[in-house]
């Protein structure tokens, strides 16, 4: 109920931000994930990119608990001129949420005017939790349109997986992120060489490039 009421909440009050006396808009993006499935990293990817391509760019996280499989959160913010990395309510241009719930978990932060959710069409059932297959909101995706919210939903687990290593499902959706941004491609090619390990690098080009294509 309580993650229903703050969607809800944002709802009534998306809006757009504008930065600057140019009139350009500020991108504010919103990462949601649990530890270990590499939020942070295409959060840091983004940034990078965003300042390779001349962007003002602040960024903030939440990962207390991530190594115990809690939820990690991460603001990023870029445009002519940014003052603060922090993303409310209602502001989001996207929020991409690497597993089903925890795309439910920020989904208010989406302006629901412009705004669009990208979702990982992906469950991870907390073992700790007793009858949490029950209790699992299973009907996230039909509840989330149900509102009026543009929701891209990708099989970025199983794509990631049919390429060799299933953690790359995040950069599939870094992937898919990227063709909703002002950022050169060649400028996130940049990046990923530049950002991930020679012997990953591969593997994650050919995830980024899965993730455009099922987006475009």
């Amino acid at each position: 109920m309580y993650i229903l009421h703050r969607l809800r909440a944002g709802l009534s009050d998306g809006r757009d931000q504008i930065g600057g006396g140019s009139g350009m808009k500020t991108f504010s993006l919103m990462f949601a994930g649990v530890g270990g499935q590499g939020s942070l990293l295409i959060a840091d990817l983004t940034s990078l990119a965003a300042v390779s391509a001349g962007y003002d760019t602040k960024q903030t996280e939440v990962h207390g608990v991530s190594q115990r499989g809690g939820s990690v959160e991460t603001h990023v913010r870029f445009g002519e001129k940014v003052h603060s990395p922090i993303v409310t309510p209602g502001e989001a241009y996207a929020v991409i949420g690497l597993e089903k719930l925890e795309a439910l978990r920020f989904a208010h932060y989406v302006n629901a005017k412009d705004g669009t959710i990208l979702v990982n069409d992906h469950e991870l059932i907390p073992g700790s939790i007793a009858n949490a297959e029950k209790i699992y909101p299973h009907e996230t995706i039909d509840f989330l349109k149900s509102k009026g919210l543009r929701v891209i939903v990708l099989p970025a687990s199983q794509t990631a997986r049919e390429l060799g290593d299933g953690r790359m499902a995040n950069v599939v959706l870094l992937g898919a992120l990227s063709t909703l941004l002002p950022i050169p491609q060649e400028t996130w090619d940049k990046t990923l060489r530049l950002r991930i390990p020679a012997k990953y690098l591969e593997g994650n080009l050919k995830a980024f490039q899965a993730g455009r294509k099922m987006a475009s």
